[in-house]
């Protein structure tokens, strides 16, 4: 078994041998005693930029004035649900790729969150804590489509209150529906393989953030991490990335070391 399957039974144990103790069937806990297994750190996953890339420029036509004004004209039909489809996929995977935000924190975002005066969206995140992210213009054009596509579903401008994301019926979006969303997505790019996932594209996120240079204090605020140790796991995979740019450029590195031509 795994380190981490040989810990999570230890841990079940200890737990039973503490309830014994303290009806009096045990003096002590002998699962103390049992030294566990290091646990190997686990790289996080994380999507290439070339293909995040690849999915936006296929997906592109979902704002483009033509389609996008055919779905305003008739988005109560059948040809209307799916293409209000395609604009709900397409505004998820560039909020969570650009944002970096959890899915829960997706899910619970309100239209007021979005502050495109100061170019910000501000995120609940883990402790009701609050934190406010940078709206890139991409985006920031997205969402004023989105919620104009919302906005004549609805026959109403909604309140600043309401959830940002809802479904084509108008309810908010719940974690199966954006998971949904994201293995349609990515399932359709040829380049990205594994697991398709809302906290992969975050990973993905924080990834590039660090092989373009950016601080690991500003990264972990960006991502709302309480301490700096959860961030840190991003500096294996840039690591690992240049020891496979190494592997590949350097001339001792593709001759295997060895002196000579």
């Amino acid at each position: 078994m795994s380190a981490r399957t040989v810990n999570l039974h230890l841990s079940s144990l200890s737990g039973f041998c503490r309830y014994l103790m303290k009806r009096g069937f045990l003096k002590s806990n002998p699962v103390r005693l049992v030294t566990k297994p290091k646990n190997e750190k686990r790289l996080p996953k994380f999507y290439r930029a070339e293909a995040m890339e690849e999915y936006f420029r296929f997906t592109n036509h979902v704002f483009e004035e033509k389609e996008f004004e055919g779905f305003l004209a008739e988005w109560n039909t059948k040809s209307g649900k799916d293409a209000y489809s395609r604009i709900v996929e397409r505004v998820v995977i560039s909020a969570l790729y650009s944002l970096g935000v959890r899915r829960s924190e997706l899910i619970g975002m309100c239209v007021g969150d979005v502050d495109f005066g100061r170019k910000v969206v501000k995120v609940h995140g883990k402790g009701d804590k609050m934190r406010e992210i940078p709206l890139v213009e991409s985006l920031s054009e997205e969402f004023l489509l989105y919620l104009k596509a919302v906005e004549v579903m609805c026959g109403r401008k909604r309140s600043l209150t309401e959830p940002l994301f809802v479904t084509y019926s108008g309810s908010p979006l719940y974690p199966k529906y954006v998971d949904r969303v994201v293995k349609s997505a990515l399932g359709s790019v040829g380049s990205i393989r594994g697991q398709k996932s809302p906290h992969v594209l975050r990973h993905s996120l924080a990834t590039e953030l660090m092989n373009g240079s950016a601080d690991l204090n500003s990264i972990k605020e960006l991502l709302g991490h309480s301490s700096l140790a959860a961030t840190q796991v991003y500096t294996h995979s840039s690591i690992a990335r240049l020891k496979d740019i190494y592997e590949r450029a350097h001339p001792r590195a593709k001759n295997g070391g060895k002196h000579g031509d």
